[in-house]
């Protein structure tokens, strides 16, 4: 998804302009050191996130009836549930940039 991929860029740059900051102010590299795998967390949700929505969207030519009601119920979940709404909304959106 190209809002996906708009989101992990904001956040990239966001999250590595106050890295820099911080590393100028303090020469350590500490968080430099861990910026990678930190912006890899954010990276992999988001792929997960995609996965998930298209597996609950489309069938695939292989889908079974109960692969197309399991469907059914997750997408019924995500209408009906608080819960899930604000979790599919934090995640379409973009997850917060911390």
């Amino acid at each position: 998804m190209a809002r996906d991929s708009l989101n992990l860029a904001i956040a990239y740059v966001w999250r590595l302009s106050r890295v820099i900051a911080e590393c100028c102010r303090s020469a350590s590299d500490e968080l430099l050191d861990r910026f990678s795998d930190e912006c890899l967390q954010r990276v992999w949700r988001a792929q997960h996130f995609s996965w998930w929505m298209t597996s609950i969207l489309h069938l695939t030519d292989t889908a079974s009836p109960f692969d197309h009601r399991r469907q059914l119920a997750e997408l019924e979940y995500v209408t009906s549930s608080r819960a899930a709404m604000t979790s599919v909304s934090e995640n379409y959106f973009g997850l917060p940039i911390t």
